[in-house]
């Protein structure tokens, strides 16, 4: 590592941490139906919404009408961004002249059914694929509404904590609204004027034909590009407007953006766990929570940072010629943009699986397998690290109800949290929603890399399926599971050395996808509405203290153990033994492939 790297993680986690409170302040002011600044204005605009919609502010949702309202929501939205996407060449705002041809049946709802997930995986080549209305109105919007359906249901899954003896945990489109209009318009409208004031480009222009010094033509695309990353950022999205994501130079173009994109990610998710402190009436649980997921975070940074920065010692040891000159000590620069470097791109690669973004400024394909696995099993522990919006705090209560019923097994008493008794239900709800996400990835991955499908036939045209993968060895199956734990963690990233646009990935990652988000919501719904019902009971001498360092460790360890026992035997037939394959100079990268030496 380099003193300007650790100087980099510091001022990002400094500035992280001054942002946590106000950010969770503001959540929790908008979310109880309290003034905001923002009110004078939008407050007619939200009461205008609620008329038009027939929607009554008043009236609150058991869980199970709080689920339905969710799910004929993401229905409804899925159906329009599948039209869209079918109907672009007949629609405005199509400049190129995309068709309908490039958007077959299966890209189109796994695209759907990505963004409506707050997946926003990308099978399919942005600038070259998708009309500027297709952009905005099918993904943008989705982009919005699905990062505050997260919210909204991990603010229905704190009442359930916060309340007592009561049958309601609020009112899914109330949240929903409220999370739109107060949060993710305002910030991605700040996001957006500052992306453009440094250079990211907002426009209907047509594409560019250039001709380049050594006389050949070269296509630059346009397009309404900064509205889109200031939301693909800020609602822990991740799908680019570029097939290169956060790394082409229209999206992201200089180390300033680069470092302001990062801080929009986790600002709502840390924001969150203040606003979860402030609605049960304890902030000191919502800094316990911050306080586990800041030392997960901060691990996986200081171990994927220094494996970038030592490199490859094969290919240093070689003095293999690569495209940037002989190889040299001092880092992995391969598939990093140099405008970014090493410290950068492996805090961003960190950030953005832990956060269930899925944005890259760098191809994780081409990280090292030390450096690679770090983003892979920040996907594998559940999203939890902070984790997209909303999804990350839910998804982290659902290990503290594990951790308190663990505790409690140890001393024989019935588990507490926060007053409430963790029964049956309670832990079945979590065990559900664990296994469903456990059996979507290694089930999906495992037929994926075990079954060899009739060559030339519609689920496995050539070069389809296995056959696909850039690499072999334990790093094509490092591939494969990436690909399986993103859809199912809903977090869109990939190792880039994958071509997904097939109809059985396209068909079993949308489903992996919708199993991640609803088999995972439902449950903790669930379990919300059992414990709002149930009254709270005093502390004694013998409960178990939950915001102290003896729960913040028993919760780190119950997130590392659950994902450690999960996806271990999976994992050390991938990145581990590709690790130390490595150490002997054995290399399964794209860089040895196309340049055909062999170590």
């Amino acid at each position: 590592m380099t003193p300007q790297g650790v100087v980099l993680i510091a001022v990002y986690f400094g500035l992280l941490l001054l942002l946590t409170k106000p950010m969770g302040l503001f959540l929790n002011r908008v979310f109880s139906g309290q003034r905001t600044l923002l009110h004078p204005v939008l407050r007619p605009v939200e009461k205008l919404i609620y008329r038009l919609g027939g929607v009554r502010e008043d009236v609150e949702q058991r869980w199970t009408q709080y689920s339905a309202s969710l799910i004929a929501f993401s229905l409804a939205s899925f159906v329009v961004a599948y039209l869209l996407q079918r109907l672009q060449g007949r629609l405005p705002l199509n400049p190129q002249g995309f068709g309908t041809a490039v958007m077959t049946p299966d890209l189109a709802f796994n695209t759907a059914v990505s963004f409506v997930t707050n997946t926003n995986w990308q099978a399919y080549t942005g600038e070259a694929t998708l009309s500027y209305l297709v952009q905005m109105a099918a993904l943008t919007v989705q982009n919005f509404v699905s990062a505050a359906a997260g919210v909204a249901v991990a603010v229905a899954v704190v009442r359930g904590f916060a309340r007592q003896q009561a049958h309601s945990i609020g009112n899914f489109w109330v949240d929903l609204t409220r999370g739109v209009l107060y949060v993710f318009l305002p910030l991605s409208l700040a996001g957006a004027l500052f992306l453009c004031s440094r250079g990211v480009i907002q426009n209907f222009h047509p594409y560019e034909h250039v001709r380049t010094v050594e006389g050949a033509e070269q296509v630059i695309p346009q397009g309404p590009v900064a509205s889109q990353e200031a939301i693909k950022m800020i609602g822990t999205n991740g799908g680019g407007f570029f097939n290169a994501n956060s790394s082409h130079p229209f999206e992201n173009p200089t180390p300033l953006t680069n470092f302001v994109q990062m801080l929009m990610i986790f600002l709502i998710p840390a924001g969150l766990t203040y606003t979860f402190g402030a609605m049960v009436g304890d902030t000191r649980q919502g800094w316990a929570l911050f306080a586990a997921m800041s030392i997960l975070f901060l691990a996986g940074v200081f171990i994927a940072y220094p494996a970038e920065q030592a490199g490859t010692p094969a290919l240093q040891k070689a003095g293999i010629e690569t495209a940037a000159g002989p190889a040299q000590p001092g880092g992995n620069m391969e598939g990093k943009e140099v405008r970014f470097g090493i410290a950068a791109s492996a805090l961003f690669a960190v950030i953005t699986t832990d956060a269930s973004c899925g944005a890259v400024n760098s191809m994780h394909d081409s990280y090292t397998p030390l450096g690679g696995l770090v983003p892979l099993f920040n996907i594998q522990l559940g999203e939890v690290v902070f984790g997209g919006t909303g999804a990350g705090l839910y998804g982290m209560l659902l290990f503290a109800i594990l951790a308190v019923f663990i505790a409690g097994l140890m001393v024989g008493r019935t588990p507490e949290y926060l007053g409430k008794k963790i029964e049956q239900k309670e832990v079945k709800m979590a065990m559900l929603a664990l296994i469903a996400a456990a059996a979507s990835i290694l089930v999906f991955a495992g037929l994926t890399a075990a079954v060899s499908f009739a060559k030339g036939s519609y689920w496995n045209p050539p070069g389809a399926a296995v056959a696909n993968l850039n690499n072999g060895g334990p790093h094509g199956l490092g591939e494969i599971l990436y690909a399986f734990s993103s859809a199912t963690g809903n977090n869109g990233s990939a190792f880039a050395g994958i071509n997904a646009n097939t109809p059985w990935y396209n068909l079993t990652t949308g489903f992996a996808m919708l199993i991640g988000r609803f088999l995972f919501i439902i449950p903790m719904l669930a379990a919300a509405g059992s414990l709002a019902a149930k009254k709270k009971v005093p502390a004694t001498s013998g409960t178990f203290p939950t915001h102290g360092g003896l729960f913040v460790g028993l919760l780190i360890g119950t997130v590392i153990i659950v994902g450690a026992l999960t996806f271990f035997p999976a994992l050390a037939l991938g990145p581990i033994v590709e690790h130390f394959l490595l150490r002997d100079g054995k290399l399964f990268s794209f860089l040895m492939m196309a340049t055909g030496v062999s170590l």
